[in-house]
């Protein structure tokens, strides 16, 4: 990978990983927040895996490889919470769930 092609793959990545944070901190939606919060991961794994091809090595790939069987259980966990939320209270605005308050 020459350094161009390892900087817009970095860039693409911060880009990403920007554009998720902006998501998490504006946006009231529970489920846009954990698709902006799963962005941001996809974001550092396409780093990591720019980053182990620029210096030929399998670590970050192994990394990515663990990042993505943790996220696939996060998916499930956080999927489950949201439902349970949801069911609770009628709503996934993340103003509205003031259940930790009672």
């Amino acid at each position: 990978m020459v350094p161009e092609t390892l900087n817009a793959y970095i860039g693409l990545s911060a880009a990403l990983f920007a554009l998720g944070f902006l998501g998490v901190l504006v946006r009231r939606n529970t489920l846009v927040i954990f698709m902006c919060l799963e962005l941001m991961l996809v974001a550092s794994t396409l780093a990591l895996v720019a980053f182990s091809r620029y210096n030929g090595t399998m670590e970050g790939n192994v990394f990515v490889f663990f990042i993505l069987t943790v996220a696939a259980a996060e998916v499930a966990v956080g999927l489950a919470i949201i439902v349970a939320l949801f069911r609770r209270t009628q709503t996934i605005r993340v103003d509205r769930l003031d259940t930790l308050k009672r």
